[in-house]
């Protein structure tokens, strides 16, 4: 339940009135994983709101070093909810965090780095808000086991919904298993999970999300999407990472386990989080031009040549996981084509045509997937966007022929995507000074996210053996 506060005080008469017993500060890692400390209600009082409170910033992923580890996590008020999960009565503030010695926002909080990205945004002249749609997809699943060690490595994943379960000994097995790729849409009895995300849609309306529909997405076990209505960039931020919470606690809560990890399943989809996006002036859409392309204005072509042209360094945040590149594959319909089109699927950017209204009027960014930090890959995207609209980027024609299908020479001329995780990282490295505008990203944040990408997945990906690596060269 929101609670619609704005000031500390509001803060203290909802805990008053709502009779909360704990106070639960969250705030995000590099990441993009919530972390959270919890106090006592009797205990806390407007001055840890206006003041913070200290936590050990050594010990969170892509933080401070040991030597420097004070940190501070300030409340923002605006962002109180009573936790649905908790058994004691607990109401949540999302926090951004301060150096305790120069009182000054820190520069690696992802929250914070969302925050400056508005901030940006206003003072460039160019518009006042930007908001932000993802279709964030998930898979729910009745089992999970992995491990990695020495002498092995091992996963497995199952859903009663997995076509691979068509004979298997249920006790009695009902049938009514999703054949793969045809997961999109279908009705119960097949899609288990109609309940389940109902309860998810519901839970996420309590807590303030404005849920537009859900439904069983393509895999053949398990896959979902909730759909949330587009907020400015912060406050979807705040809702994905609301969103994420309640998808992993429902699942928890029957007897389920839900993950957001890119590619789970092999030889079948991949989830994506396609984040629709779209610049306003005062009260007005700044995409729309009927006499343009899909109704684009030019200020959108030019922020859509900003994507492209930055998209592989963007990637590294939002498709930021070595994972993320078993989904992006060339071939496969997957949006690895840095070109932009009307209704073109496998194109980067993509001009939805549902409305004709200019309220309507966005670009679709097809690439992100939901393993991302929510804070870090949007402000990467605006930050895109808006250094192609600064430096008049042209996007090129639009390609609106099915990009499979072009003769060899004509789709070498479409860029593509990194292929995978290292690539990526390589490219933020050599392109990011459009980042560095208005000190929204700074540079020790962008090195210290290249050295934690490198160091704590690049390399322990690449000294460990694959389990398909047995199969292909054991007897060799």
């Amino acid at each position: 339940m929101t609670l619609g506060c704005s000031t500390p005080s509001d803060v203290m008469k909802a805990i008053r009135d709502e009779g909360v017993e704990i106070v639960d500060l969250r705030f995000t890692d590099v990441p993009g994983t919530w972390q959270h400390t919890s106090f006592p209600a009797a205990g806390f009082g407007e001055d840890a709101i206006a003041e913070g409170l200290g936590f050990d910033g050594s010990s969170i992923r892509g933080f401070k070093q040991i030597q420097e580890s004070d940190m501070l996590l300030m409340p923002d008020p605006a962002t109180a909810f009573i936790d649905p999960f908790c058994e004691h009565r607990t109401l949540v503030l999302i926090c951004d965090i301060k150096d305790p010695v120069t009182k000054e926002f820190y520069s690696r909080d992802p929250r914070g780095i969302a925050k400056k990205a508005e901030a940006h945004l206003k003072s460039s002249g160019i518009g006042d808000k930007a908001f932000f749609g993802p279709e964030a997809e998930f898979f729910v699943f009745n089992d999970v086991r992995y491990g990695q060690d020495t002498n092995y490595g091992t996963y497995e994943v199952d859903s009663v919904e997995g076509h691979w379960n068509s004979t298997a000994d249920e006790g009695p097995n009902l049938a009514y298993k999703i054949r793969p790729k045809e997961g999109y849409f279908p009705c119960p009895p097949s899609d288990t999970l109609q309940d389940l995300r109902s309860e998810m849609a519901l839970v996420m309306q309590r807590l303030g999300i404005e849920v537009e529909c859900h439904h069983h997405e393509v895999a053949t076990a398990g896959q979902c999407e909730i759909d949330m209505r587009f907020e400015t960039l912060l406050r979807m931020a705040d809702n994905l990472m609301k969103y994420k919470y309640v998808v992993k606690n429902v699942a928890r809560r029957n007897g389920l386990t839900a993950t957001f990890m890119p590619k789970p399943l092999y030889g079948d989809n991949g989830s994506g989080m396609h984040v629709h996006q779209s610049i306003w002036g005062p009260d007005q859409p700044l995409f729309a031009d009927a006499a343009g392309y899909a109704g684009l204005s030019q200020l959108a072509r030019w922020y859509i040549g900003g994507l492209l042209r930055h998209a592989p360094a963007v990637l590294a945040f939002a498709a930021p996981t070595t994972n993320s590149y078993r989904r992006l594959v060339p071939g496969f319909e997957a949006p690895v084509n840095l070109a932009w089109s009307m209704r073109n699927r496998s194109a980067a950017c993509r001009i939805p045509m549902y409305s004709e209204s200019p309220k309507a009027k966005r670009v679709e960014f097809r690439c992100p997937d939901p393993s991302c930090n929510p804070y870090l890959a949007f402000s990467a995207m605006l930050m895109a966007g808006l250094d192609g609209i600064r430096n008049k980027i042209d996007p090129g024609d639009p390609v609106d022929k099915n990009i499979y299908d072009l003769p060899p020479e004509e789709a070498a001329e479409i860029r593509k995507v990194p292929g995978q995780l290292s690539e990526a990282i390589d490219a933020l490295e050599a392109d990011h000074a459009f980042l560095l505008e208005g000190d929204v990203f700074t540079a020790d944040f962008v090195e210290a996210y290249i050295d934690y990408k490198r160091s704590s997945e690049l390399d322990p990906i690449r000294l460990r053996p694959h389990p398909y690596e047995f199969v292909l060269y054991y007897d060799v």
